[in-house]
């Protein structure tokens, strides 16, 4: 999946990593248009750095894996430290601009460094409910990793939230669902939408503001 050029620009991005990073890929590739794409791009990751390991599962042979890490359509990847799972998840393959969210991804969770404001993590740390995230974007969309990292960034920093980058051309039956019309698109708990990659802060706002409302805005 990686050139020669994708694979130098890569390793310059990700540095030198500290601690170990694990990439869960769940697949099926008789049945699923981009699994095995999705399978090799991660595989050339791992090709990047002795810090990297990669897992695969079969979506249906190793269901429990999949319940476990709440895979529930492929192709998907889990973005797992050694032990400890922060809730990052891609669903769609990380192509295009959302390469640069895997590079995110990876390096978040091995140097365990979010960089998110004090403000930020204060708000945070009022959430005791379950919180979803899902970013609906494109691989051709510029403006869509700072949305994708920025969720993954939130789930990293609280054990309450689990965030998703959802390739919408690869799920139209979702992007139908959640009247995906222009990205990035969040979505959180299913019924409250954010347009747009915001900002840090008035991401969090909206956040928290869904917490308190069950009504789309």
């Amino acid at each position: 999946m990686l050139d020669k050029n994708t694979t130098l620009k890569a390793k310059e991005l990700l540095g030198e990593l500290k601690g170990t990073v694990k990439l869960l890929v769940f697949t099926q590739e008789t049945e699923c248009m981009f699994c095995a794409q999705n399978k090799e791009l991660a595989q050339d990751m791992a090709g990047l750095s002795d810090k990297i390991l990669v897992e695969v599962y079969d979506f249906i042979k190793d269901e429990q894996a999949a319940k476990r890490y709440g895979i529930d359509k492929i192709p998907a990847i889990a973005v797992t430290g050694e032990t400890e799972d922060y809730g990052i998840r891609f669903f769609g393959i990380p192509s295009g601009y959302e390469f640069i969210s895997l590079i995110e991804a990876i390096k978040l969770v091995s140097s365990g460094e979010h960089g998110l404001s004090e403000d930020t993590v204060r708000k945070m740390a009022a959430v005791t409910k379950p919180v979803h995230i899902q970013v609906y974007v494109t691989p051709t969309c510029p403006y869509c990793p700072r949305a994708v990292v920025l969720a993954h960034k939130l789930a990293f920093m609280s054990e309450h939230v689990r965030a998703d980058m959802v390739e919408a051309i690869e799920f139209p039956h979702l992007a139908n669902k959640h009247a995906v019309m222009g990205i990035p698109k969040s979505v959180i708990n299913e019924t409250y939408y954010v347009e747009g990659a915001v900002p840090e802060k008035s991401f969090v706002d909206k956040l928290l503001k869904a917490l308190e409302s069950k009504e789309v805005p």
